[in-house]
């Protein structure tokens, strides 16, 4: 797979003292979710707007479709699209919003039409398609900034926190609309807060802090990294008192955290649980202890997110 974006070593500081990105580098394949995630100011924004070319750079390289931003900037944006955080077109109604981007793109009328009735009723805009942007929520007015951007084709989708003040309903429809389109082709540089937004529909995931990127791979990678501490939970029967150091003989006490018993239950808390599962089953087992369930919780995106970000 080619690469649809690059940013390598990429430097930018507004004040030429602070860097809002400090030497960032990351690729997104084509036809690839990339979530970007970071707190407020970690430099996601930024990165956006150096890649979309609304803002120039200091050093590094930065390649949208084998295209560098600093010198390509009129081709980049004939094939992509963008919602940021800020709002445009908010004097005109719904309508127009869609019926202005197919003049922008110089769509046929009759695409034009039909575009807009498939994306008002997707995006469930039909009771608003008469009021004027700024008449409508937050959460109404970045419907409607992401629904226009399907009114043009395009090869690399940028998407800076796209479902802030939605629904779930309708966050669920958007992020699901976008992952269809990805199928087909559509490269996704996706920022968000939300992560488990990012969890469902990233394909890879780079954490960035303070402008730099400080964890990077699938969801799943960074969970077996980063996801800290695991409860397993065994529920059991038995006649005769159940002993912690009997549960855990044999097992390095560096890879127990935690050890609860109670009358049905034993809750173990490890970073290690994948590899001292079966060694405290074997001692469950010899002790004669019958065990009727075993569960082990999975870590979440959120873990990782707060180890990263605070190591």
């Amino acid at each position: 797979m080619q690469d649809a974006i690059i940013v390598d070593e990429l430097v930018k500081s507004y004040d030429g003292k602070k860097l809002a990105v400090d030497h960032l580098s990351f690729n997104v394949k084509k036809g690839e979710v990339y979530g970007l995630l970071g707190r407020n100011g970690a430099g996601k924004s930024t990165t956006i707007k150096v890649l979309t070319t609304l803002i120039g750079y200091d050093s590094g390289i930065a390649e949208v479709l084998g295209l560098d931003v600093s010198r390509n900037g009129t081709e980049i944006r004939r094939r992509i699209g963008v919602v940021q955080q800020e709002e445009a077109f908010d004097f005109t109604t719904v309508e127009n919003n869609f019926k202005l981007y197919g003049m922008m793109w110089e769509l046929p009328r009759e695409e034009t039409k039909s575009r807009k009735e498939m994306l008002i009723e997707l995006f469930d805009l039909d009771e608003l398609r008469k009021k004027r942007m700024y008449d409508l929520s937050g959460g109404q007015k970045k419907r409607v900034q992401v629904a226009r951007e399907f009114m043009h084709d395009m090869d690399v989708f940028f998407l800076d926190e796209p479902t802030v003040g939605l629904d779930p309903i309708m966050r669920r429809t958007i992020l699901d609309y976008v992952k269809s389109q990805a199928r087909k082709g559509m490269t996704v540089l996706f920022t968000t807060q939300n992560l488990e937004e990012a969890d469902y529909i990233c394909d890879r995931i780079g954490i960035v802090n303070n402008g730099k990127k400080v964890a990077e791979g699938t969801s799943s990678d960074l969970k077996t990294k980063y996801g800290a501490l695991r409860t397993l939970k065994i529920g059991y029967t038995s006649e005769k008192s159940v002993k912690k150091e009997e549960i855990t003989t044999g097992v390095e006490t560096g890879n127990i955290a935690e050890v609860d018993i109670t009358n049905d239950e034993i809750l173990v808390v490890s970073d290690r649980i994948e590899t001292i599962v079966g060694k405290i089953l074997q001692n469950l087992s010899e002790m004669g202890i019958k065990t009727d369930k075993i569960m082990i919780d999975n870590p979440t995106l959120d873990d990782v997110f707060m180890k990263v970000v605070e190591k």
